[in-house]
């Protein structure tokens, strides 16, 4: 009887030890480079951009190397720009979550500043979802955006 028990011990280890070992290079977070295409609510192109994610403690995510790839007249000056990710599942290896950026002009007060809202979820190396432009005259809109992991 105790040997029965001992080789179902062991073969219970040995199945636990294979799982999780999958092939996927992820990690659980959204670290890496990322490139993002938005467009506007009528389907033709707003904004792109390049940039670094690092996920921090908690929620906060840093962007690092952010440039816009399109001309805008509404981004042309300095911006600063703030990510939140929560992980809501890691089966394996796959990303999964909430995301938000915000990317805002600098202009000191009182004047207005551009602010580009995107909110969205993770899959994986995709994150989708849709963004919101408010801001001086000609500075506003709404739509949808991809950014993928490169």
């Amino acid at each position: 009887m105790k040997q029965v028990v001992w080789a179902m011990l062991v073969a219970l280890g040995l199945m636990l030890g294979g799982c999780g070992g999958g092939g996927s290079s992820s990690s659980g977070n959204i670290n890496g480079n990322w490139t993002a295409t938005l467009t506007n609510s009528d389907g033709s192109p707003a904004f792109a951009f390049t940039t670094s994610f690092t996920q921090g403690s908690g929620t906060s995510v840093s962007v690092t190397g952010f440039t816009f790839t399109t001309n805008s007249s509404c981004f042309a000056s300095q911006t600063s720009e703030t990510g939140t990710f929560a992980l809501t599942g890691n089966f394996n290896g796959d990303v999964r979550g909430t995301f938000g950026m915000v990317i805002s002009t600098m202009f000191p007060p009182p004047q207005t500043n551009n602010v580009l809202t995107l909110q969205g979820t993770v899959n994986n190396n995709t994150i989708s979802g849709t963004w919101v432009l408010t801001g001086v005259s000609g500075c506003t809109g709404n739509g949808s955006f991809t950014i993928t992991k490169m």
